[in-house]
């Protein structure tokens, strides 16, 4: 496709997903309200299942791409066999709750397609490979749900995730999604009007692994793979600290990274912004470093939660002990 070609679907995909937005957000507004509870941060009703906007966007530009000359090389229907029965049950989910069972075999089967159409690993290593890989897939898919608990936080790092993969891993067709994001964002940046909802933050987990596992080499893969380690390094963080105070790691709770900042008394925006300036610093540490930049992208992710954890003992401590 012609630049000013992409640019005109670029910019159609963010404005369906504004306008779509906008009428989820007022046909919602009394029908599907997340009510807050002792585990929420939000303090307001605020209706949710927006992420369906952002969904529809990318999945029509994306798919109308495939009538002009020299589409992407992605073909749509894998993408429509994988995302469309996680936005459904998602949705459903956001209605009924769902039994984790049946969330997790719809999120199985999805992984399954994905690795089916866009597995890169070689024969030889499929015995050990699939297993690990359809468990690092439904484990990004719940991670990214697991971390929707503030304003635009979850929104704004995929974005930025899915324009640093875009462009590292020659994957253009993400931009459509970079813009439907953007448009989806506009109601949800704090203070938030709506919330994507399960529908919205288990998809984008399969928009990112669906991206590594289309990598063009295997190496380019797990390069590409730290660009995740801000927002999958807290949830890892989050469920390894739980189990060594063997609490029920199946419980809902309020003690990942990212909702104890808040709790400090940091603003939903200041705690995506930092998230943000992490991402970004892994992003410019790849594209100038390239493998050298992944592995000291880790070591610098274990520093900022280091690094919060001192910083939120230190708001937790008595000064006059």
């Amino acid at each position: 496709m012609n630049t000013n070609f992409d640019l005109v679907w670029i910019g159609l995909s963010g404005l369906i997903s504004f306008s779509i937005t906008y009428l989820i957000k007022e046909y919602l507004s009394q029908k599907l309200l997340d009510i807050p509870n002792d585990r929420s941060s939000h303090t307001q009703p605020t209706p949710r299942g927006g992420g369906l906007s952002f969904i529809v966007a990318f999945l029509l530009t994306f798919t109308s791409t495939q009538l002009f000359p020299n589409p992407p090389t992605l073909q749509p229907l894998p993408l429509w066999l994988i995302l469309t029965p996680l936005a459904l049950i998602g949705f459903i989910d956001d209605r009924t709750n769902l039994p984790a069972s049946i969330r997790y075999l719809v999120q199985l089967a999805t992984a399954i397609i994905a690795i089916w159409h866009f597995g890169p690993l070689p024969l030889p290593s499929l015995i050990i490979a699939i297993p690990l890989t359809l468990i690092a897939f439904t484990a990004l898919i719940n991670f990214y749900n697991f971390m929707d608990g503030l304003d635009g936080l979850v929104a704004s790092l995929t974005a930025l995730q899915l324009a640093f993969l875009a462009l590292y891993l020659q994957q253009p067709h993400w931009w459509l999604l970079v813009a439907a994001l953007l448009g989806f964002l506009y109601w949800n940046w704090s203070p938030a009007k709506i919330f994507m909802g399960d529908v919205g933050s288990t998809v984008l987990g399969a928009c990112i692994g669906i991206a590594l596992l289309n990598s063009p080499t295997p190496l380019q893969l797990w390069s590409a793979l730290p660009i995740t380690f801000p927002l999958i390094g807290d949830a890892i963080y989050t469920l390894i600290r739980r189990l060594l105070k063997k609490e029920n790691i199946f419980q809902a709770h309020r003690t990942h990274l990212y909702q104890r900042l808040q709790q400090s008394g940091w603003s939903h925006g200041k705690v995506a912004i930092a998230y943000l300036l992490l991402t970004a610093l892994i992003a410019l540490l790849i594209s100038t470093l390239g493998s050298w930049g992944s592995l000291l992208s880790g070591g610098i992710v274990l520093g900022a939660i280091a690094s919060g954890e001192i910083y939120l003992d230190s708001q937790n401590s008595d000064p006059k002990s």
